[in-house]
């Protein structure tokens, strides 16, 4: 069950209903966000609901099964928005296109991707500067010192930018300089770092993990939303299966799936989903049909050169050529 409280609930109907919660053998939890007081609460009692929503101070009550309760479509029917400011919003149906390198690699590249991005008409830029790779040996990221770059040249041209943390000790050196913080697979079921970005005022995209089950991908969003930050996106980024003709395998169900059991804006990530250039693009728009409220894609100006994932990536001309073809489909897709 999840209660909602008023704005300018008063400690005497504060315990009131505390004691209607002990009085049905319910425990609460309290969780304050970015906007409400809720109170899950926990229990196997049959009760008239009706009992708790009539008490003064409460605003709604829901019942939901799920051990996933405040993202759960049950008790919030309509879709959640996250407004990134300055016009640029993702959810509520509407497909938000983001695109940038896998890796940041240098201020040329940033301002050659931004410069592709204005004239796309894209407004968000993905790019990672702390880098969880395979190989030790491997490029890992520029760092903060990166990603202040990145902020300034994103900053000066209107980009909002979504990039990587991958352990608590980074949320607070990165936080002035991301509008998303973006929590990848391997860290999906990190649970301190997931409790750190509750307490952030800052939207967080988390990615599902390789093996990870869309339940699972939604109790780790349980977990930032229950330390008060509901600026959640969730990404289908595909998973690993027994298939090896392709880098992973695109799970185009957990779309709809995912947009049927949460209320949270669900992303597509076919660059990672798929992981050949080739068919990219189509595993994008097939994302887009299946009702993603946005695309996150990797671009590069030449994805031979790129310092990571150039294999998945798209040159200006195949992005710009899917720009087109996703506006077409928002346009079209009911």
């Amino acid at each position: 069950m999840i209660i909602q409280l008023q704005n300018k609930i008063n400690l005497s109907q504060r315990e009131k209903i505390n004691e209607a919660i002990k009085a049905i053998n319910y425990k609460a939890a309290e969780v304050k966000t970015q906007y409400a007081n809720y109170l899950v609460c926990i229990g196997k009692n049959d009760f008239d609901i009706r009992s708790i929503g009539s008490l003064e101070g409460v605003k709604d009550v829901h019942r939901v099964s799920e051990s996933y309760k405040l993202v759960s479509r049950k008790w919030k029917v309509n879709h959640s928005v996250v407004d990134l400011g300055d016009g640029v919003t993702i959810g509520n149906n509407g497909l938000t296109i983001m695109a940038g390198p896998c890796s940041i690699e240098n201020e040329t590249q940033v301002r050659k991707i931004v410069a592709h991005l204005k004239e796309n008409s894209i407004r968000i830029m993905r790019g990672g500067v702390f880098k969880p790779r395979s190989s030790p040996y491997a490029f890992r990221g520029l760092g903060i010192e990166g990603l202040k770059m990145f902020s300034a040249i994103c900053r000066e041209n209107g980009i909002k930018i979504i990039t990587e943390v991958m352990q608590v000790s980074q949320i607070a050196e990165m936080h002035d300089y991301v509008d998303v913080f973006q929590v990848g697979a391997r860290n999906s079921q990190n649970f301190n770092l997931l409790d750190a970005l509750g307490e952030v005022d800052k939207p967080v995209l988390i990615k599902r993990g390789m093996s990870g089950t869309i339940d699972e991908l939604l109790q780790s969003a349980e977990y930032i939303f229950s330390n008060g930050n509901e600026k959640l996106i969730l990404c289908e980024r595909g998973i690993r299966t027994f298939e090896n003709a392709y880098r992973n395998t695109f799970d185009i169900n957990a779309i709809q799936v995912l947009k049927d059991k949460t209320h949270l804006p669900v992303i597509a990530d076919p660059s990672h989903g798929v992981g050949i250039r080739d068919y990219v693009s189509k595993i994008a728009m097939a994302g887009a049909v299946a009702g993603a409220d946005g695309v996150i894609y990797e671009v590069h100006e030449i994805p031979e050169e790129a310092a990571s994932d150039g294999q998945q990536t798209l040159n200006f001309e195949e992005s710009k050529l899917l720009c087109q073809k996703l506006r077409m489909l928002e346009e079209v897709r009911v």
